[in-house]
């Protein structure tokens, strides 16, 4: 197949040219905004037709949660427009569209783990404009898998676990917000199961994905700082009222991935174990 990854720029894009070499039966199109502006309709529709693309992986998104709150033109742009283009122009090819997508589509009022059929309700424009991304797709585009993650990490790009070995180095206190529960998902880890559902052939609909087991920002942040030798940063628990944040996040947002796991018969890490991968890079990184 010709392959075209959006975003190849971004963490997940990043992770998924890591992985590339391992399909050497496909061809891959890496491309972000500098060789594709996927906002352009002209220029989807020629790149797709001119590459003769059988399937593209849309990793490129607008992922600044708070400042969507006041940029909500160009969120949207990114996060449904662009979406419904690329599936638009995969259709006319025959072809398949993975979009990724996210547990912000959830307002995290739920106590048990979210399902791919529990009702969406967004709370934020970020959330909002992610769900209109998945119906825009699913619509124009019959062979579309939808993914939802959610806590996405990795050792490129900007996230959470570089944040908070930054600031564990530089801080004798830090405060984190314990009453907001999920699950971190290394980048890499998504990576596999995208490309493997791409290699054995996507299954359409909708599908959560994060690694396994559950926590809240504030356990994350103490495993990060457990596992980076970080002894000199006192971590205090805050309740999310303590840090106010123009969007609102889910408090709630644990992924049911048993769908994903059956469908393409994938096995998911405990997110400790991953994020133990993940730190090693980083710190072999520092010492570099």
């Amino acid at each position: 197949m010709n392959i075209l990854i959006t975003g190849c720029n971004g963490q997940l894009g990043n992770e998924i040219q890591l992985l590339e070499g391992s399909y050497p039966q496909h061809t891959f199109f890496n491309t972000d905004v500098r060789q594709l502006d996927i906002t352009d309709q002209k220029a989807v529709d020629a790149f797709v037709a001119d590459n003769a693309i059988d399937c593209i992986v849309n990793c490129a998104a607008y992922t600044a949660v708070d400042r969507a709150e006041g940029d909500k033109e160009l969120c949207t742009a990114l996060n449904t427009v662009a979406p419904a283009y690329l599936a638009a122009a995969v259709e006319r090819r025959g072809g398949t569209m993975v979009q990724v997508s996210t547990d912000y589509v959830f307002n995290g009022t739920a106590h048990v783990p979210y399902r791919e059929d529990d009702t969406p309700s967004p709370d934020s424009v970020y959330g909002n404009t992610k769900l209109a991304g998945e119906l825009g797709a699913t619509k124009l585009c019959r062979r579309t898998m939808i993914v939802r993650t959610a806590w996405l990490y990795s050792s490129f790009g900007n996230n959470f676990v570089k944040t908070m070995l930054r600031l564990g180095r530089e801080k004798e206190e830090l405060g984190v917000v314990f009453d907001q529960i999920g699950t971190p998902t290394y980048a890499r880890d998504l990576a596999v199961a995208i490309m493997a559902a791409v290699d054995k052939g996507v299954v359409p609909g909708v599908y959560h994905f994060s690694d396994e087991g559950v926590c809240s920002w504030y356990d994350f942040a103490k495993a990060i700082h457990r596992m980076a030798g970080i002894t000199s940063c006192h971590v205090r628990p805050l309740h999310t009222s303590e840090y106010p944040t123009p969007a609102k996040r889910p408090p709630y947002s644990v992924l049911d991935k048993t769908k994903i796991k059956q469908t393409y018969g994938i096995e998911i890490p405990h997110w400790e174990e991953s994020l133990a991968d993940c730190m090693k890079i980083l710190l072999q990184q520092d010492n570099d």
